[in-house]
């Protein structure tokens, strides 16, 4: 999956991040880098010190909440999969 590690990393350390929470932690690898005030200043380190290479900027929240995302599916383009 994806930036598992990062996100493992993430899961370590919220405890300790609990006095930065609304805040936004950059990630890499097994290194917690900061924490910043806006996504935009994270986002804008990350690229800064890691190019291209992958990286986490996650929000520090003490809950997470669940993002369900589904696709908007136009009723006439079905595909018969009920055959």
């Amino acid at each position: 999956m994806a930036l598992e590690r990062e996100l493992s990393v993430y899961r370590k350390k919220l405890p300790e991040l609990a006095g930065d929470e609304g805040k936004y932690v950059l990630i890499h690898g097994d290194e917690l880098v900061d924490a910043y005030g806006t996504y935009e200043d994270a986002l804008k380190e990350g690229y800064r010190r890691f190019g291209l290479e992958p990286f986490l900027v996650q929000q520090i929240q003490a809950a997470q909440q669940v993002q369900f995302i589904s696709r908007l599916v136009d009723p006439s383009c079905r595909t018969s999969l009920s055959k």
